[in-house]
């Protein structure tokens, strides 16, 4: 079984995620093999909140060039975390 910290990679700090705090809506980048259950106890073992609902969503990598070949840059797996009523997190 893998780590909390594992899991849960990074809270995202971008402009269209903390567009969201106010819904109580939190977005990380997550271990891309992790289901919602796990991404749902990983959020709550860390920040000590209650978590009401999980969506997750596949970003896939762009094509680049590395010299004189076609490179790929990695998938990468989100999850859009719903708070409990009343409940937030606590950042710096």
């Amino acid at each position: 079984m893998k780590n909390s910290h594992d899991i849960i990679k990074a809270l995202l700090r971008t402009e269209k995620s903390t567009a969201y705090e106010p819904q109580r809506k939190y977005l990380f980048l997550v271990d891309k093999a992790s289901n919602k259950i796990q991404i749902k106890r990983a959020v709550e073992e860390i920040y000590k909140t209650k978590v009401t609902d999980v969506n997750t969503l596949i970003s896939a990598g762009k094509k680049r060039r590395v010299r004189y070949q076609l490179g790929r840059t990695p998938d990468t797996k989100k999850a859009l975390v719903t708070l409990k009523e009343g409940q937030k997190l606590e950042t710096v």
